[in-house]
């Protein structure tokens, strides 16, 4: 298990004791089986500075070097000179899992609280009194729930023998993951005892991020020892498989899926396009599973095992399925579009060919790829207008406000009111107890100068992993690059080094299959049945369920904007106002006919489209002319017209449509009497109220029922 090449990179430390030598190699031996192993050039060193000189060390390692055996190793001989038990702070519960049973196969005994194991915490403390463990893992989020941080968390800072943070790179802003909530670390490290050991462990951290993480492990002047190797990967082959339609990229994967090596991971940038992909796969005989943010956790771990054991050829994944993830055989990776930065690729890429002499890599990058790294990195930033709203609200109302209170108080998304209200409180201008969130009253100011600096060096990134796509040259030595390791030489297997490798070749029919595939139109719009809570303290009065008489049937769309066949093309028609062309036309004409709607519509209404009147307006005469329906009119826009954002809350949302989307003499008298629905038509559905509060305007004037359509879902 030596790896000569990596000696160089270790840097100057005391070297072990023989004794504790030989205690270490005992020790690694139980964990991993084989009497004959043997530590990797910087293990022992790691080990031995947690173990006799209590330092606090950085490991830099590529993925499989084996950062887990330096902390279990240093974990049995902790606990044999009478240690309190390791904490490990780890970011996903698929690595608690793993590393759970890792620790158990060595005679390490490991318990977890997260919230996926509610129902276990009290066996759990129970046993952390006792002593009975050896390792608690827990998540970052876990630092800052109440119960846990009044609870437990100060026994256990006083008590912990070694303080592990996997995955540090999500301590660092800079980095690719950055959490908020790593950032309560260093709060920790500063109510350590002088005495406590802590390592911190990534395999992707270029030279700012390991600087940043640096300073945060030296909180208080303490020196950290970083233990850094070359990040090459022998057994990955890269490629890149560039200038591919959307149906061409898919019918690559229909053509030579199960020609790729073992089982192994097929990544995508979004939740439709991993859902669509591994339907299309499964469809032409492939034996794959979506796995995304959406998935039950139930569901994660069976699908995790399932492609552990080799069930299924892939798993069609999201981020959702990252770090931690093991699958030392895991035989390939591909990615149906790039993600934002060179360093996640890296991070995606590592979990495969861990244990395999080959593995093969494969990028199939697409034009929206852009557009969506974009999308997500607008809504990974605080912004410094929110931040002041939500600041008023907790500091006005005196008292703990839960999140779906602070929703009507602020226009600010959960999602990113959520990551918002973490930021604050790192930076210690709110904190979360028991009922929500209460002000602190601690002064905060936004820091546009380091979130600029932060957004530049993700645009930065986004370029160079154009210019990866793009390159000649070795990918590997690239990869290698972008994360600061001067030990990048020329890998010999990528396309840029040896040529391509992977067949180009689709058949003419696949492609048509992939293309009819792509060009399935139709998505299910759910009507709302539930009005927001607390809609009375924004000045609307409505609570509970919406009534039945007042209440749009569930609608439908042509596309998701993030469909890999119609999204671009919508995202296109929708950068402009223009009228709808009789392709567009035509394409809805199949929702419209496999709708399975109980009565048929008789006229069709359209929404007054404030970025795109001319594409509504012409969108709903063309349906209606098409399907020989009565083209009634469109709604009229009162008091200035919808107020808010796109990004806002549901609240927000329903409050900016109010009574602002109104029925018209003109179209009261082409409602009166109507014998049948109404096709509501409007451009792009994302919170669903507009849609709500038109269609109830619709009904109140006499619409028996309304049926939604729009062109596009955004999300």
């Amino acid at each position: 298990m030596t790896t000569p090449t990596d000696a160089a990179a270790v840097p100057l430390a005391a070297a072990p004791s023989p004794e504790l030598a030989d205690r270490a190699r005992v020790a690694l031996r139980r964990l991993v089986g084989r009497d004959d192993a043997d530590f990797r050039d910087g293990q022992l060193e790691a080990v031995a500075a947690l173990v006799e000189q209590r330092s606090r060390v950085l490991v830099v390692q590529r993925t499989g070097w084996g950062k887990s055996a330096v902390y279990f190793v240093a974990t049995a001989l902790r606990r044999a000179e009478g240690a309190g038990p390791t904490v490990i702070i780890s970011p996903l519960l698929a690595l608690m899992r793993d590393q759970i049973a890792a620790a158990g196969r060595a005679g390490i005994r490991a318990v977890t609280m997260n919230s996926a194991n509610a129902q276990d915490w009290d066996e759990v403390r129970t046993a952390l009194a006792d002593d009975s463990v050896d390792v608690l893992l827990v998540s970052p989020e876990r630092l800052n729930n109440p119960r846990f941080r009044d609870e437990q968390l100060p026994d256990l800072a006083r008590r912990c023998g070694l303080l592990v943070v996997d995955e540090a790179h999500c301590v660092s802003d800079w980095g690719h993951d950055f959490r908020p909530d790593y950032r309560r670390i260093k709060d920790l490290l500063e109510g350590l005892p002088a005495d406590v050991p802590v390592l911190a462990t990534t395999a992707t951290a270029n030279a700012r991020v390991v600087h940043d993480v640096e300073e945060q492990l030296g909180v208080g002047g303490r020196p950290v020892l970083t233990v850094r190797g070359g990040l090459a990967r022998d057994s990955l082959r890269l490629g890149v498989l560039r200038s591919m339609s959307p149906e061409q990229r898919l019918g690559w994967l229909l053509t030579h899926l199960g020609d790729l090596p073992g089982s192994g991971i097929v990544y995508a940038l979004t939740v439709s396009a991993a859902e669509d992909v591994a339907a299309s796969l499964r469809e032409a005989g492939h034996i794959v599973a979506s796995y995304t943010g959406r998935t039950d956790p139930a569901d994660r771990e069976r699908l995790e095992e399932a492609l552990r054991h080799n069930e299924v050829k892939a798993l069609v994944a999201t981020s959702a399925l990252g770090m931690g993830f093991d699958k030392p055989d895991l035989g390939f990776v591909v990615h149906l579009g790039a993600p934002s930065s060179p360093v996640a690729y890296y991070q995606q890429v590592g979990r495969a060919g861990r244990a395999t002499d080959r593995a093969d890599v494969l990028l199939l990058p697409g034009p929206e790829d852009k557009d969506i790294w974009r999308y997500f990195a607008s809504v990974s930033m605080p912004r410094e207008d929110q931040a002041a709203a939500v600041l008023t609200a907790l500091a006005t109302a005196g008292r703990a406000l839960s999140t779906a209170a602070l929703e009507t108080a602020v226009d600010v998304r959960r999602t990113r009111l959520e990551l918002l209200l973490k930021v604050l409180d790192v930076d210690g201008a709110v904190q979360r107890v028991s009922g929500g969130w209460v002000s602190t009253g601690v002064p905060w100011q936004y820091d546009a100068e380091r979130y600029e600096r932060v957004a530049a060096a993700r645009r930065d990134e986004q370029q160079l992993m154009v210019d990866y796509e793009a390159t000649a040259a070795c990918r590997m030595a690239f990869l290698q690059e972008c994360l600061d390791d001067d030990t990048a030489v020329p890998c010999g297997r990528c396309d840029g080094c040896a040529g391509p490798w992977y067949p180009t070749d689709i058949p003419d029919t696949v492609v048509g299959a992939a293309r009819e595939r792509l060009t399935r139109v139709g998505v299910e719009v759910d009507a709302r049945a539930q009005w927001p809570t607390g809609m009375d303290r924004i000045g609307v009065p409505v609570k509970g369920r919406i009534p039945a008489d007042e209440a749009v049937l569930g609608g439908r769309a042509l596309a998701r904007l993030s469909d890999l066949g119609w999204g671009q093309r919508l995202r296109d028609v929708l950068r402009e106002d223009a009228p709808a062309s009789p392709e567009l036309v035509r394409a809805c004409v199949p929702v419209l006919a496999e709708w399975g709607w109980a009565q048929r519509p008789v006229g069709v209404v359209a929404m007054p489209s404030r970025s795109h009147p001319q594409l509504v307006g012409s969108l709903a005469a063309g349906l209606a002319e098409i399907g020989r329906l009565r083209l009634l009119g469109t709604l009229d826009l009162a008091h200035g017209g919808p107020t808010g954002e796109m990004g806002g809350n549901s609240a927000f949302r329903l409050a900016g449509v109010w009574e602002r989307l109104v029925v018209g003499p003109e179209l009261a008298a082409a409602l009166a009497g109507s014998p049948g629905p109404v096709l509501l038509v409007d451009d792009v559905v994302s919170s669903r109220w507009s849609l709500t509060v038109a269609g109830r305007a619709l009904r109140r004037a006499g619409a028996p029922a309304v049926l939604p359509f729009a062109l596009a879902v955004d999300g």
